[in-house]
């Protein structure tokens, strides 16, 4: 496609077609650039700083609260305001060698988007030829010294392994004084070569590739690994000057000095030693809980507010709504979340089923500037019709695409669906999404958060006080004000977890055809529901996971080879806990692999038993040593406490119980644990078997659903009658004045 010297790529004006299966479009462009490996003291930074360029200029549109961050105000405003035509964008080095790398752009299409693809690659280098034009900023690197320094003396800890796998990469490219540092701190400004890496993003040296579902049937080449069709075709810089001169006439701009940077990094003092988040104020608008940095002492704070309304899932309608708001808001917030992003401070805003969370995480000093802004964004939320539109499409193409998810997930979310009391299923949303419009939402939402309650949680780096009035101005602006968009929850109204409950000695099936017509995986997930929460039966049932998890993947993986996806794993679903056997395969059925589950934990039970009292402490202390192992930084240890907050349990001292649980127990215990609820044919197990046949297996699944049900078997054929037809779990939240200050 390319051919490669030492420092560049020749004949690099490509313009490539490649049809994909989901119902998404991409445009990626790749400029073919000096290593920054070579010169990384500076070259790295001149990189850097053509991120933030780009990344500054584009401060309105992003596409919704995953993990990408994106920020394109020029495609939103470059269509007068109309309709939008990006859904993300990132940009970085990317396919990098000692000698040379691509800077690449990704943006990820809307509709409207696709149609104006060569408006938005004229665009793109118009903003470019705006960078050129403009020289190097000096303030712009200074801001990102100031941002790395920050980032260098604060870094958060990361799995061991991680870190190790980065020095020793650092090590192929870098001198050992430099092994830890790397690029990471600059150690001077060089404008002559950020200016030499810009000109060298140009249209005489560029790759455009252009991926979209509409492209099926179009194309002429196909790639002989995974039979990808595409097609190929040269450009010239003069097919990108036309499209740069004809592309919409709009004032593109440089980024602003950035208000979200860090100043004041000064570590609060902690009277006394607080292991435990504790309830720190209650109202009937809110309920805080707030636990300070004992353990990090880094200047960084974790915030999560959840708005508990209890109208934003009371219909397939309703769940559809709330997720649109949500990306709305992040949408709306985008002229705000770039500079906080990079700044170190981070947020998120996403649905859940009892409403949606405010997420906030990074330095602490301007937190307080950014929650309010979220919170003013709430108060006066207005839908505009063409970010709507946007969202929307956005939305609908997610959910046409769930048909494309690999086997083992749809399984984990039909079983999540029979068991959750209050989920709506897949079709339903995807059926009542095309009826929705602006005049809904914007009623919606004022009926949604016309009832509210606020669970918090702030921790870190910040004093009680101002984690209080924090959480008052929030009050403030929602309820308090003269005329307030917010009520407290009636009593009745506040928020519960119910789980189904499944029956002992039923063995419940749930059997499906797979919605990807072309792919032949088939899945199981064998779920063994054990207990609600209990910290003797935790130890028990985390014990047994930990002892069955190697020869799971030994006999069902390596020996009878049933599928490369085969795991045992814990389930918790909101303090119901059980354990989960997980395979995609194209061997067998699922009604197969359902079989050699039960074989193999048949033939496991003697392995239990042979097991020497050597043996069995040795798995405890493993399980033991894993339990004891402190939380890496403040977003893993503020996870862990919310986990008990939102599932309602409130054990914050898990840990340290289950430990203790565990050196009490013995072998005995374990083997009758495992009789009791493991076992096949025990009278008190609880199973559901949810199997998803793929294309290779439909014959298998026409046969299954015509079969009747056997003795101690339930075939599911329903999802919404069998959740009503089952008992529920007692829910461990809801109760609004179960906790006392």
């Amino acid at each position: 496609m390319v051919r490669r010297h030492s420092h560049g790529v020749e004949d690099a004006m490509i313009y490539g077609e490649r049809a994909l299966l989901r119902d998404n479009a991409y445009s990626c462009t790749d400029s073919c650039l000096r290593s920054s490996a070579r010169d990384y003291r500076w070259r790295a930074w001149a990189r850097l700083c053509l991120c933030l360029c780009w990344h500054g200029l584009s401060t309105s549109l992003s596409q919704d609260a995953t993990e990408k961050q994106t920020h394109l105000h020029w495609f939103y405003t470059a269509t007068g305001g109309n309709t939008g035509w990006a859904m993300s964008l990132s940009c970085g080095e990317m396919d990098s060698t000692y000698d040379y790398s691509f800077f690449s752009v990704i943006i990820e299409l809307t509709d409207a988007g696709h149609e104006h693809h060569e408006d938005i690659i004229g665009l793109l280098f118009r903003y470019i030829q705006l960078l050129q034009e403009s020289g190097v900023l000096k303030w712009i690197f200074d801001e990102l010294v100031a941002i790395c320094e920050m980032g260098f003396h604060y870094k958060d800890k990361v799995p061991p392994i991680n870190y190790v796998m980065d020095i020793a990469a650092n090590m192929q490219l870098f001198p050992s004084k430099d092994w830890i540092v790397q690029s990471t701190l600059p150690t001077k400004f060089v404008p002559s070569t950020i200016q030499k890496m810009l000109n060298e993003l140009s249209p005489h040296n560029v790759r455009i590739f252009w991926e979209s579902k509409t492209f099926e049937g179009i194309t002429d080449l196909v790639e002989p690994w995974y039979g990808t069709k595409y097609s190929v075709q040269k450009i010239t810089p003069s097919t990108i000057q036309v499209w740069t001169e004809k592309a919409p006439k709009e004032e593109l701009h440089l980024p602003i000095p950035n208000m979200f940077i860090a100043t004041d990094l000064t570590i609060k003092q902690v009277s006394d030693k607080v292991r435990y988040p504790s309830l720190l104020r209650k109202s009937p608008f809110s309920k805080l809980w707030y636990k300070p940095d004992t353990m990090f002492f880094t200047p960084k704070a974790y915030v999560k507010i959840e708005f508990n309304c209890p109208l934003s899932s009371q219909s397939p309608e309703a769940a559809v709504l709330t997720d649109i708001f949500t990306r709305l808001l992040i949408d709306y917030l985008n002229e705000y979340a770039y500079y906080a992003q990079v700044a170190g401070l981070n947020y998120n805003i996403i649905d859940t089923a009892s409403g949606f969370q405010v997420i906030l995480f990074g330095y602490n000093h301007k937190m307080r500037i950014l929650l309010e802004t979220v919170i003013d964004k709430i108060k006066h939320f207005d839908v505009r019709a063409d970010r709507f539109s946007v969202i929307k499409e956005q939305v609908k193409k997610e959910h046409d695409n769930f048909k494309f998810r690999e086997l083992y997930k749809q399984a984990m979310y039909h079983c999540s669906l029979l068991l959750d009391e209050k989920s709506w299923p897949w079709n339903e949303k995807v059926e009542v999404l095309p009826h929705l419009e602006v005049e809904h939402l914007a009623s919606f939402v004022e009926h949604m958060l016309s009832r509210t309650f606020l669970e918090c949680f702030f921790a870190g780096n910040i004093e009680p006080l101002e984690a209080e009035a924090m959480l008052q101005h929030v009050e403030d602006v929602l309820f308090l004000d003269s005329q307030p968009i917010c009520k407290p929850l009636f009593p009745s109204q506040h928020f519960t977890n119910r789980i189904v409950k499944l029956e002992k000695g039923i063995k419940y099936y749930f059997p499906i055809s797979c919605l990807n017509p072309s792919d032949e995986n088939s899945a199981l997930l064998h779920y063994i529901q054990v207990h609600r929460d209990d910290i003797k039966l935790n130890a028990k049932l985390l014990l047994f996971a930990l002892i069955a998890k190697q020869p799971t993947f030994h006999q069902l993986r390596s020996v009878e080879q049933l599928g490369y996806i085969t795991v045992l794993v814990q389930r918790n679903d909101s303090g119901v806990l059980g354990l989960q056997f997980i395979i995609q395969s194209t061997a067998k059925d699922p009604s197969q692999l359902d079989a050699r589950v039960e074989a193999f934990l048949k033939m496991f039970e003697s392995k239990l038993y042979e097991m020497t009292e050597s043996e069995f402490k040795s798995n405890v202390n493993a399980l033991i040593e894993m339990k004891q192992e402190k939380h890496k930084n403040l977003w893993e240890e503020s996870s862990f406490y919310w986990r008990e907050m939102v599932d309602g349990t409130l054990k914050f001292d898990r840990r340290e119980s289950e430990v203790a649980a565990l050196k009490d127990l013995t072998k005995e215990e374990l083997i009758d644990f495992f009789n009791d609820y493991i076992k096949v044919d025990s009278k008190k197990r609880r199973t559901l078997s949810v199997q998803v046949y793929g294309a290779k297996h439909l014959a298998e699944y026409e046969s299954v659903i015509s079969e009747q049900n056997q003795s101690q078997s339930f075939r599911v054929e329903d999802v919404c009658t069998f959740r009503r037809s089952r008992p529920l779990y007692a829910s461990f939240r809801g109760g609004h004045g179960l906790v006392k200050l």
